[in-house]
């Protein structure tokens, strides 16, 4: 089974661990993982998976739409949505929307391993809910003048490395992407400063850039 695979190759990474650890969770994490398990998705369901950028947005209002559901988890890892995948990813919901990574950079994991976890997620949705649609956001601009979570901004140079990825390999995976950096980003290439509160999470003028760019795209009907 690829999800037994994805599972145990967690165990026995290849990449040297001595300032990443790949088992951490975030306090609220288990708590989060049993709430999802008893609330089991629907086959027309549009699922927002990713950290606490996802987690504070409220789709089904924004979106005006029952059908959305918010299985964000502050401070989550790449690592810890595929835990939370395989055990929650069935029933074959409709769309997800993914976004994940800014967390693993803040935490010191190497943007190779952010970007393999990509692949293993897709493999993992793949086998456990094959009708459902994928597609990825790109992670967002930082603003490190707001000087609030250091740890997040010092890595900000590898976010558009990782965007890139995302760009090209949606593109020969058949998956969706999602540009949101380059519409969230000012002149210097920061978060813009009415979009953030604290330079990595959102204002409602930036829930609602989003939720326009999702709209244009024509994603979310």
């Amino acid at each position: 089974m690829v999800i037994a695979g994805l599972l145990i190759s967690e165990v026995c990474l290849s990449w040297a661990q001595s300032s990443w650890d790949s088992t951490y969770r975030p306090d609220i994490y288990k708590a989060q993982l049993e709430l999802f398990k008893a609330m089991p998705l629907g086959k027309k369901d549009v699922v927002f998976y990713g950290n606490s950028i996802t987690f504070w947005g409220d789709w089904p209002e924004l979106l005006k739409s029952k059908k959305l559901k918010n299985r964000g988890i502050p401070g989550d890892t790449s690592f810890g949505l595929l835990e939370l995948l395989a055990a929650t990813i069935r029933d074959n919901p409709d769309l997800v929307f993914i976004m994940i990574g800014i967390n693993d950079l803040a935490r010191g994991i190497p943007q190779e391993v952010i970007i393999n976890n990509y692949k293993r997620i897709v493999a993992l949705i793949r086998e456990a809910s094959p009708k459902t649609k994928i597609c990825f956001q790109s992670m967002l601009p930082v603003n490190e003048s707001f000087g609030k979570l250091k740890g997040h901004y010092r890595r900000a140079n590898k976010i558009p490395v990782i965007n890139d990825f995302l760009r090209g390999w949606t593109k020969e995976q058949g998956i969706g992407y999602v540009d949101l950096f380059s519409v969230m980003a000012d002149e210097n290439g920061r978060l813009k400063a009415s979009y953030t509160w604290d330079g990595i999470h959102l204002t409602l003028e930036g829930y609602r850039k989003w939720v326009e760019v999702l709209k244009k795209e024509k994603l979310i009907w």
